[in-house]
């Protein structure tokens, strides 16, 4: 018992409000608001969080309440009042996600609901929220609201954390396999997908969180029969049915944030995302990372661990494609400006130390 107390817990700046030496499951509430009529000087977006404040469910589970609005600029031009007109719904009594006109103060918003703990050993850092799930999920939001291009695909999340990243594409997606290792974890995802379900209005089979671990091969272990998981026994809840190997296989798109702090870690996920990328469809992976300094005895400097391993993968952008040779196994990247992004969720501070990267593979 001892020896438990004595296990080094961490805790992600995202919870910092939270409330101090609390243990147990925790579940904070991020409010989304949609993107608001572009500043016609900039076509800039402006996010101001309006209020905080802190509210308990009737289970006496404590949960974080945060309301965010778009506030508009004194220098803005005067825009159309629209206020007697309603949302617009399709025949799934869905939001249909419009750039309408809105009077000044009013935004449109809906809710993403996430169980985690405030604090975690290093084992199970993926049972709290950190800064680059949020700003991943920023990017997601962002794509969804402005394009189709994430609208029915299959996607995969890894070291999904608690699956914060995934719920988020699964408004729009055909199928995202949430994936990361250990019951704990799995277990949170699995409460997450189900809370957001009926929220955000996406059935829940189409997100099927699934065990991935990065130094096993691929395909994972699978099971013959393909089964819901609510009809699964505990022990198989969470194996690959062969069809959805199949399926993950011809996935187009990847997703990762928060994965990249150990060399070793960094090279077990390489060569998971070499594995995926080089079966079935042509594959991109959007990967989120913070960098955290510390002091090297090697280095006798601040360095970010993992950070220097991790850019040593790739060529950055396409324009280099002919320097592929030699390099493992022939990844290209190009760093995202976050600046392009909307921040349409207020609790965290993005800095300058997060970084977005879109990464493709180039086959021989």
């Amino acid at each position: 018992m001892e020896e438990e107390e004595r296990v080094e817990q961490v805790m992600s700046e995202v919870h910092l409000g939270c409330p101090p030496h609390f243990s147990g499951p925790y579940v904070s509430h991020f409010t989304v608001s949609l993107p608001p009529t572009p500043n016609r000087s900039g076509d800039r977006f402006q996010v101001e969080a309006s209020s905080k404040e802190m509210v308990t469910h009737d289970d006496h589970s404590p949960k974080r309440k945060i309301r965010c609005s778009y506030s508009q600029s004194s220098t803005q031009f005067p825009q159309e009042d629209t206020s007697d007109e309603s949302p617009s719904l399709d025949k799934d009594c869905d939001l249909v996600l419009t750039r309408r006109k809105s009077h000044i103060n009013g935004c449109l918003t809906f809710g993403l609901t996430i169980q985690h703990t405030i604090t975690s050993s290093l084992l199970e850092v993926g049972l709290q929220v950190w800064k680059a799930a949020l700003v991943l999920t920023d990017f997601i939001l962002h794509k969804s609201f402005t394009s189709s291009d994430l609208n029915d695909v299959t996607a995969i999340e890894l070291g999904a954390g608690t699956g914060l990243v995934g719920i988020a594409l699964a408004r729009v997606a055909k199928t995202v396999y949430i994936t990361d290792r250990g019951v704990h974890i799995l277990d949170n995802c699995d409460t997450n997908t189900h809370i957001n379900s009926s929220l955000l209005k996406f059935h829940e089979n189409c997100v099927r969180v699934r065990e991935l671990d990065w130094k096993e091969s691929w395909p994972p272990p699978s099971i013959t029969a393909d089964l819901s998981s609510q009809h699964r026994s505990s022990k198989s809840r969470y194996l690959w049915a062969s069809l959805e190997i199949e399926e993950a296989e011809n996935a187009t798109v990847l997703l990762a944030a928060d994965v990249i702090y150990s060399d070793e870690l960094t090279d077990s996920f390489f060569s998971m995302v070499e594995k995926l990328m080089s079966r079935g469809s042509q594959k991109v992976l959007y990967l989120a990372l913070e960098k955290r300094y510390n002091f090297s005895m090697d280095e006798l400097d601040v360095v970010a661990n993992g950070y220097s391993h991790f850019r040593s993968f790739f060529v950055e952008d396409e324009d280099h494609a002919e320097h592929i040779d030699g390099l493992r196994p022939g990844f290209l990247g190009k760093q995202i400006d976050l600046a392009e992004i909307p921040q349409y969720i207020r609790e965290y501070e993005r800095g300058k130390d997060l970084e977005l990267w879109k990464i493709t593979c180039c086959r021989n």
